[in-house]
């Protein structure tokens, strides 16, 4: 079953090579009990680690079953592990926090046979302790441990045992009852490779191999060695590893039950890994969301402002270096609105504008507003649509009618809640007749888009400003790509009109001043949450500083694993499964908290928050891609350990 030939082992303790194995040729048949003897230091524990695949020699001939394995990938020796072979340590080398079932049928995870798990609880019963199967290794005694761990040792039915010194810790009885169940296991068939330092327990071998200085000084058989009659024959499976399918599903589960059995066993080191994720998290969808509530205030407040709108004003000039107001050298007139309206195609309506701060006068209230002459096109270009009342006319601008339309806040300053429409209201000092009274439009940076009052446009030129002509004109367009030809026939027509030079009159597009801030929006968004990610970042440093941790606390564990038959992938796969159940609890409650922080800043803080589900799934993904990118270099740490210098640390 295995043969080997000059193998070699040397170790560099700082300057000085020691020589482990020096030379060592050896012949193990199927089914031999074999006894592998010395002192401390002698190399019968570096040449058992050898034989069972947990270490490489540096030079030699091994072969198993007529197959060379000295030039095995990783992987294959993990298979070789898992399949064909059972350890038993002195230390025992059992999980804590976990049972005796869930202890012995850990080599299944890694065996991908298809095997199931009842075969656990079988080997269980064959060592005796059927009755003990849901007690924590904490509840064990020394001998009852050690049972557990030759249980686990047998449940993938391997071909040879390979016990270190399973006697070591154990006292006389137990190590009497442990020694009669490998003889048990010897006539079931299975081959028994045992290494100790204690003659009593070689004499249950049949056979002696004395080892001293890394060379073997004798081989023979054991003449004081127990008649033991067989019962059976334990071959070499020539098994193939199955593909994916319903075991590699419970597979995957079984690694996910034991990471959060892992993190549950440092609730608060998980907890604090959870807090920064959730703090980022948390951030980004807060940030996010009032980011989204200032733009989408924003577009709402600039789409009352109507749309497709040109502002045509009278440019601004200088004289000797003191700039003068609009309107100065060149002024509008109502006519030149009529020649837009009828001249200019594309043109859909045109209010001519003009306004002022007046005073505001009902009984002995008095209140300052800005008030605004327009024409009655104003009411659907602005979606000034009156929530009670009515708009002005036509006819009511022809006749320069004493008629105005008050915001919400005039009305509620002076009217104290009782119904405007119909009453009289002085405006600098002349009486006028309220008729409606404007919806609520609500306030952009410092101004009250509410306080304001409007008259027909020949009332606030005649009546009100003593003017002949107007500020400006609002024209409003019929499609969005018409606009910039419109505003150039706009200039010429105006230009023509007044006989004047190129830069008279200027056009400003307010689309063009929306896309502006809305631009302005979405920057201030990015910037937010950038910001905000920087919190995700530091707790993705946190998961990689906390599973650095654990992969040095776990050492053994992983050097257990790959004795059992882990391969890289799975013990990669097993970190990084707890690096995103961390990120996956931090999101979680990520969402809870930002949600939270959202809701009391709409409902405290006045502001307007708007939560979109991309702005869930980027952050909650992110969380995620943090929880991969800083769980892979510790997950490859731990995968990288070579088995038995994991099983040595200490």
């Amino acid at each position: 079953m295995i043969r080997v030939e000059n193998l070699r082992k040397t170790y560099q303790m700082g300057e000085i090579e020691v020589k482990a194995l020096d030379g060592v040729s050896l012949t193990v048949e199927q089914g031999e009990y074999v006894a592998i003897i010395g002192t401390s230091g002698s190399g019968k524990s570096t040449l058992m680690h050898i034989l069972g695949l947990l270490d490489v020699p540096d030079d030699g001939t091994f072969e198993i079953d007529g197959t060379d394995v000295t030039n095995f990938s990783e992987n294959q020796l993990a298979e070789f592990r898992n399949r064909i072979m059972g350890f038993v340590f002195q230390q025992f080398n059992l999980l804590k926090r976990t049972s005796a079932l869930e202890n012995v049928g850990l080599p299944l995870i890694y065996a991908r046979n298809g095997k199931k798990s009842d075969i656990a609880n079988e080997m269980l019963d064959l060592v005796g302790l059927g009755d003990r199967k849901s007690h924590h290794t904490n509840e064990l005694s020394g001998g009852q441990q050690q049972r557990v761990a030759i249980a686990r040792s047998l449940v993938n039915n391997p071909a040879i045992i390979f016990a270190d010194e399973p006697t070591g810790n154990l006292d006389s009885k137990s190590a009497e009852e442990i020694m009669q169940v490998m003889s048990e296991l010897h006539a079931r068939g299975l081959t028994i490779i045992l290494v100790t330092h204690d003659s009593d327990v070689a004499n249950h071998a049949q056979r002696i191999i004395e080892i001293r200085d890394g060379k073997i000084l004798s081989d023979a058989p054991n003449p004081n060695a127990p008649e033991v009659p067989k019962v059976g024959k334990a071959d070499i499976e020539k098994q193939t590893p199955k593909g994916f399918g319903l075991h590699s599903l419970l597979e995957g589960w079984t690694l996910v039950k034991q990471s959060l059995r892992s993190l549950n066993a440092n609730k608060v080191r998980t907890a604090l890994s959870a807090l920064g994720i959730m703090i980022g998290v948390s951030a980004v969808i807060a940030t996010v969301a009032v980011g989204n509530g200032a733009k989408a205030a924003i577009e709402e407040q600039m789409s009352q402002l109507g749309s497709n709108l040109l502002m045509l004003y009278p440019q601004r000039r200088s004289r000797g270096g003191v700039s003068q107001a609009q309107g100065t050298t060149s002024r509008l007139s109502l006519a030149d609105g009529k020649a837009v309206r009828d001249e200019v195609q594309n043109v859909v309506a045109v209010s001519a504008t003009i306004d002022g701060t007046v005073q505001l006068k009902v009984g002995n209230k008095n209140w300052s507003c800005r008030v605004t002459g327009v024409d009655p096109d104003y009411e659907d270009m602005r979606f000034y649509h009156p929530q009670i009342g009515r708009f002005f006319t036509e006819a009511e601008v022809e006749s320069r009618a004493m008629v105005c339309v008050l915001g919400v806040t005039p009305v509620r300053e002076l009217f104290d809640g009782q119904n405007p429409i119909g009453q009289k209201i002085k405006i600098n000092r002349r009486t006028y007749t309220v008729i409606g009274v404007l919806p609520e439009k609500g306030s952009g940076g410092f101004r009250d888009y509410d306080d304001a009052a409007f008259v027909p446009v020949t009332t606030a030129m005649r009546r009100l400003f003593g003017r002949d002509y107007v500020e400006r004109f609002e024209i409003q367009i019929g499609e969005a790509h018409q606009m910039e030809r419109a505003q150039e026939d706009i200039l010429a027509l105006i230009e023509r009109r007044h006989r004047v030079e190129s830069g008279t009159f200027e056009i400003r597009n307010l689309a063009e001043i929306q896309d502006a801030v809305s631009s302005t929006g979405k920057i201030m968004s990015l910037l937010l949450s950038s910001i905000a990610s920087i919190a995700l970042v530091v707790g993705g440093i946190g998961i990689m500083n906390i599973m650095l941790v654990s992969v040095t606390e776990r050492t053994r564990e992983i050097g257990l694993r790959k004795a059992l038959g882990a391969r890289r992938n799975d013990i990669m796969m097993q970190f990084l499964i707890e690096a995103l159940i961390i990120s996956f609890f931090g999101g979680c409650m990520g969402i809870a908290v930002g949600a939270g922080v959202g809701y009391l800043a709409e409902r405290f803080g006045g502001m307007t928050v708007l939560f979109t589900q991309e702005s869930i799934y980027m952050a909650f993904g992110f969380s995620a891609i943090i929880g991969i990118v800083f769980g892979i270099w510790p997950a490859r740490k731990a995968a990288r350990l070579n088995p038995i210098d994991a099983l040595r640390y200490e």
